[in-house]
């Protein structure tokens, strides 16, 4: 009996690109060996994860997520909890694409990222459980996680990665730090923090040196807890994040590999942020599961510098970012009134 495969595509993703190549990426998938079909997401909540669960269920050996981190992030969540899971493969349509950023596939082809089925490689991914949910690449928790909520959606389509930068510049005068209580493998953080992430891989935001050590399949998190909220070392820690990361051993970050994490905060609220979109308040436990979904990806390319991925208007918005905040004081003018 011939394999079938069901390609979940969301139609309004990026810029719509993916329908124009939708008959071809049928091709691609028969061509790899799957009687393949295709499913348009609606404006129905969870309708992405109710059809993936669908497809499971009916025996489909291969479940095509195609759009942005949202649209994968939920047919994960259709999938995450069976027993018995198809494999997985992704065709990115989104803005930042960091799922597929990670696994080397191409973000700007729809065509050339289905035809990452045809070599035939794959990785089992672990992902994140947070609660009932289930994320793939990033969670947290603290005011600069919130920004993604923040950020226009014709703004994200147009500018993309450029887009966040912009919007987490703008949002850093309004850093706060929250009494937060932190429980991790071997440890545990009570006190303030502006902000705690637990990442998957390495790319976050766009950003693919905030965790520079990231696996994919190690059964660990990485864990980031930020804990100062004053404007001038926030811009001081971005420039080590952009100069090398080189924040990992900065005493204002905890920088730690953790296979679970409960998050509490102390006489305040915390959302939670999975995979750029909220994921209810806190408290919180998160759990990493394992090379928990197979998952097609270009391994050949995967060993490759991290910067191999950067377009040139990452690097130079990055560049010009850097440069100017070397010209800043070590403490900014509003930061030394609100001292004395």
């Amino acid at each position: 009996m011939r394999k079938r495969a069901r390609i979940i595509y969301n139609p309004s993703s990026g810029r719509e690109a993916l329908k124009n190549d939708l008959v071809d990426i049928l091709a691609v998938f028969e061509q790899a060996g799957y009687e393949t079909s295709a499913y348009a997401t609606t404006p129905k909540p969870n309708s992405a994860k109710d059809e993936a669960n669908r497809a499971a269920k009916e025996g489909f050996e291969l479940i095509v997520a195609a759009g942005g981190d949202g649209t994968i992030n939920e047919v994960v969540n259709g999938l995450a909890g069976l027993k018995k899971r198809p494999k997985m493969a992704i065709i990115p349509a989104g803005t930042t694409n960091d799922f597929a950023r990670a696994l080397h596939i191409p973000r700007e082809d729809p065509l050339a990222a289905a035809k990452i089925v045809l070599k035939k490689q794959t990785i089992n991914m672990d992902i994140g459980m947070a609660g009932d949910n289930y994320f793939i690449n990033i969670a947290g928790g603290g005011l600069l996680t919130e920004l993604t909520y923040d950020v226009p959606s014709n703004l994200k389509s147009i500018f993309g990665y450029l887009a966040y930068l912009v919007k987490g510049a703008e949002l850093l005068p309004q850093m706060k730090s929250i009494e937060m209580d932190l429980k991790y493998d071997g440890g545990e953080y009570k006190g303030k923090a502006s902000m705690f992430l637990l990442a998957l891989t390495n790319s976050i935001g766009g950003f693919e040196q905030i965790v520079p050590d990231a696996s994919l399949d190690d059964g660990k998190f990485t864990m980031i807890i930020v804990k100062t909220s004053n404007l001038a070392e926030m811009l001081h820690l971005m420039v080590l994040v952009l100069t090398g990361g080189k924040h990992v051993d900065d005493p204002r970050i905890i920088y730690k590999k953790t296979n679970k994490l409960v998050a509490k905060p102390v006489n305040s609220k915390m959302m939670i942020n999975l995979d750029g979109e909220y994921g209810g308040d806190a408290p919180m436990k998160f759990i990493d599961l394992p090379r928990h979904i197979e998952m097609f990806a270009n391994v050949d390319d995967m060993p490759n510098s991290l910067l191999t991925t950067e377009t040139p208007d990452m690097i130079e918005a990055e560049r010009k970012f850097v440069e100017k905040v070397k010209g800043l004081p070590d403490e900014l003018p509003e930061t030394k009134k609100k001292a004395e």
